[in-house]
């Protein structure tokens, strides 16, 4: 007696979220001064708010 073969579902591939190109991360500018805020040169990272650091494309 011969039996089926079982076939396994496979997941989607999530997609990459657009702001941060699937890295997680993004970079802002630097800002110094407390009354004028001027923007320096240097830039740090910084935790995407599109995917909270997941690096997925949000289902909606």
């Amino acid at each position: 007696m011969a039996t089926a073969r079982k076939t396994t579902a496979r997941k989607p591939t999530a997609k990459k979220c657009p702001d941060c190109d699937g890295e997680g991360e993004t970079t802002e500018t630097v800002q110094v001064g407390s009354r004028k805020r001027r923007d320096t040169a240097d830039r740090q990272a910084a935790l995407c708010l599109a995917c909270f650091g997941s690096g997925e494309a949000s289902p909606t």
